[in-house]
């Protein structure tokens, strides 16, 4: 792969619970009291613990970009494809040890072999897709990255269409239109702009979104739903027995320099550790902030996400910005939310 130096600019939904109905008591007898305060500490508690994940889901997903960046373009280690196999493993024995050991949620098993390969191939599009966000990070510059990345509700919608044939409400595809017009203002304005750099997180994007849609077909019945949590203890390592081989292959050497790394940087090893350790974090953080909000909650969140992420990246790699990109980065952050409001609607309308 040809080597470009990179840093620039302004750059994977679940049952949505309904309004809890809260119903105002009279004032109780004092001997109740303290049974009220014990509600309000609990509610307080709960408040705090829900703002705790979704400041780690910020933190890992932001560190988990600028470590990649730092790693891929900064140290000079060009090895995208392993240092995703390192992912994936680290996510196999967080997921299994979150799962089987620490029960954060009920595990699930695989029922059929006809599950398995559906698995199996869902495993495909998620490895395909973190190799090629990974492989853009060499390229262009986080903020770019995260900018192409909030195209994502584009391609689901062109996926959705293509494969299942059932159209969206008009306001829908209207609702992509700034998203599109953004990530064009913003690449015409991107001073590191490299081309393959854009190709390959651009299919990234539509990687993301085609496993989105495909999982919802693949794994529709009762029997086969398996939530995020066990869905990744078993995507994780086929992942990463497809990464290896492919790693080995397509980037020679990468074993020795990789050890050549540890033995004369201490410093490289604790690197990589972090990295593929916030890598998990992010799917767990994910799960959580979901379970305890809402997946709305969860896409309103990862639009502040891009951006802040963006503006970070910036501080720390002072790569350069434009007006223009700024603006493209505002309109197609600001399409995504156009887009989550009219899918709500629809979804509204077509219920009642």
């Amino acid at each position: 792969m040809g080597e470009g130096h990179a840093l620039r600019r302004v750059s994977n939904p679940r049952p949505d619970p309904s309004d809890p109905i809260i119903d105002i008591p009279s004032t109780p007898p004092a001997k109740q009291q303290p049974l009220l305060q014990s509600n309000g500490t609990s509610t307080s508690s709960s408040a705090a613990t829900t703002a705790g994940f979704i400041l780690s889901w910020y933190f890992s997903n932001i560190g988990v970009l600028l470590l990649n960046k730092y790693l891929l373009s900064i140290y000079g280690y060009r090895f995208p494809i392993f240092l995703t196999a390192m992912h994936m493993l680290s996510c196999s024995f967080y997921s299994f040890a979150a799962v089987r050991w620490l029960r954060l949620v009920q595990p699930q098993c695989i029922s059929s072999q006809k599950q398995f390969m559906k698995i199996a191939f869902l495993s495909l599009i998620f490895c395909l897709s973190v190799v090629c966000g990974n492989t853009s990070l060499r390229y262009i510059p986080v903020s770019f990255n995260q900018a192409i990345g909030a195209t994502t509700p584009f391609f689901t919608a062109a996926f959705a269409l293509l494969i299942t044939f059932r159209p969206e409400p008009a306001m829908v595809y209207m609702s992509l239109l700034p998203v599109v017009l953004g990530i064009v203002v913003s690449s015409n304005s991107e001073p590191l702009f490299h081309p393959f750099g854009f190709m390959v997180c651009l299919a990234s994007t539509a990687g993301r979104a085609l496993k989105s849609v495909v999982q919802g077909i693949l794994l529709t019945s009762e029997a086969e739903k398996l939530n995020s949590m066990n869905l990744l203890m078993y995507m994780a390592p086929i992942a990463a027995a497809i990464l290896f081989p492919l790693s080995l292959w397509y980037e020679p050497g990468v074993l020795n320099v990789t050890l050549a790394n540890m033995r004369g940087d201490p410093k490289f090893a604790l690197l990589i550790l972090a990295n593929a350790t916030v890598a998990y974090l992010v799917n767990l953080t994910n799960f959580l902030v979901t379970r305890h909000t809402s997946a709305l909650t969860l896409q309103v969140l990862g639009n502040a996400k891009a951006a802040v992420a963006a503006f970070v990246s910036v501080l720390i790699f002072k790569n350069p910005v434009t007006t223009s990109g700024i603006v493209g980065f505002g309109i197609t952050v600001g399409g995504v939310g156009l887009y989550s409001e009219a899918k709500k609607r629809s979804k509204a309308a077509s219920s009642s």
